[in-house]
């Protein structure tokens, strides 16, 4: 790993950027502590992780609950990213959750702040199952767009209990993934798409509808361009069902502090007793 001066690179962005961030759905940063031979960053205490909790509560989570981290994702996105940062590492382990259902984003190890227009970044970014189609065909020219793919990725894992695109082996199979579900982008759809170093003209799937929530479907658009944003998503009807208030909130408020929000009882728990003395439920029924 590079370092300047014994200190990984990463952690120096991490802190530089930490440190100007205060919202209710981005972990806080108490205190960072530099010696000669470490560097250690105090953050606040968060019991879990969205992974461990999917785990816990396998075959997709309440509704409820999905419309309530969904919210908080995207409204921590909403604010980093008007503040021209982008996270570039978003995945369930990296969205800490507390013992209220509090989501904060946390390790911003791989984010950096970004300039209008975009510049030219590593391709390198992004855990591969959460990775966009423009990065995963080589493109270095990306902006928030980045992030709502994998946040939308976030969304359907969280539907269905089970990772949207698993590739298990290179690039070129998550690109499979993809387009198995969606089908392959064209220049009519996309323009530009051909001119990507990972395109392949062989390539050739039918788009095919996106059978989950509308929001999901904005979210995982092929081209970067047609992505809904953070701040637009925000506003989608599928937050309706929520109190108004969540809507208005200062940004260093949590949704919990609206009284009546809270997280409903998930239909299963591994760790509940019930769940041990019960058969497994059966499947749901998946149109992903």
């Amino acid at each position: 790993m590079k370092t300047e001066e014994g200190i990984p690179f990463t952690a120096i962005r991490e802190a530089s950027l930490l440190k100007g961030l205060k919202h209710a759905n981005i972990v806080l940063l108490h205190d960072i502590i530099h010696t000669r031979e470490s560097l250690t960053f105090v953050f606040e205490y968060v019991q879990t992780d969205l992974a461990q909790y999917m785990i816990q509560h396998p075959g997709g989570l309440h509704s409820y609950n999905i419309r309530l981290f969904m919210f908080q994702l995207l409204r921590g996105l909403s604010y980093i990213h008007s503040r021209r940062i982008l996270h570039r590492d978003l995945k369930p382990q990296n969205l800490l959750i507390s013992y209220l259902g509090e989501l904060k984003l946390a390790d911003f190890g791989l984010a950096r702040s970004k300039s209008i227009p975009c510049q030219t970044y590593s391709s390198e970014v992004v855990t591969l199952w959460y990775r966009p189609p423009d990065v995963l065909m080589g493109s270095t020219d990306y902006s928030t767009a980045l992030d709502i793919w994998g946040a939308g990725c976030i969304f359907i894992e969280m539907l269905q209990g089970s990772p949207a695109f698993p590739g298990v082996a290179d690039v070129f199979e998550q690109l499979l993934k993809i387009w198995t579900v969606l089908g392959v982008p064209t220049e009519e759809g996309w323009p530009g798409v051909s001119d990507l170093p990972n395109y392949k003209p062989e390539w050739f799937l039918p788009y095919q509808f996106l059978c989950t929530e509308d929001l999901a479907q904005q979210m995982l658009m092929m081209n970067p361009k047609d992505r809904i944003s953070a701040q637009d998503a925000l506003l989608h009807p599928y937050f309706n069902t929520l109190p108004p208030p969540l809507m208005h909130l200062r940004d260093t408020v949590s949704i919990f502090k609206v009284p009546g929000v809270r997280l409903e009882t998930e239909a299963r728990d591994i760790f509940s007793p019930s769940r041990r003395m019960k058969s497994p439920l059966a499947p749901l029924a998946k149109c992903w």
